[in-house]
């Protein structure tokens, strides 16, 4: 074969520090809308970007080319830099040192598109600890508990 095809999709999910909830309704859709566009940047593609005050869920097809732990520190870091630059008045925003990042078939892209899309309701009812600890297990990810904050 004489080229590389891939299709590589990734649930991504991070947390403000210390899951501070400073993401209010004013910054929240510029703030999506800027994690999409350093998706795009990278050659990649935000499907969908969304959750409520203290994390983000995206969506994101990533080329082959790129490590997730590249794409997640670039996206951190130049969204942090642009929140304190654009809104001066978040002092402590900044993100949580890990991340979550689960690959997805293409045939979970639906669920998982209106799933990201329905976060404020969603966690009327769960915390995002309580979520991101559901995540790891539904991916079979061992972890110790004292060691997923920060």
């Amino acid at each position: 074969m004489s080229h590389s095809y891939t299709r590589l999709l990734y649930h991504i999910v991070y947390s403000t520090k210390e899951r501070v909830a400073c993401i209010g309704d004013d910054l929240k859709p510029r703030l999506h809308a800027y994690l999409g566009g350093i998706v795009g940047e990278m050659k990649g593609t935000a499907l969908i970007v969304g959750g409520t005050a203290d994390h983000v869920h995206l969506l994101a097809l990533l080329p082959a080319t790129l490590a997730v732990a590249d794409a997640l520190r670039v996206m951190k870091c130049n969204s942090s830099g642009w929140v304190h630059d654009q809104w001066g008045n978040r002092g402590r925003f900044a993100w949580q040192t890990g991340y979550g990042a689960f690959t997805v078939s293409e045939s979970g892209v639906e669920r998982l598109t209106r799933y990201i899309a329905k976060q404020e309701e969603h966690h009327r009812r769960m915390t995002f600890q309580e979520e991101f600890l559901l995540l790891l297990k539904k991916h079979g990810i061992q972890h110790d508990e004292r060691y997923a904050w920060d």
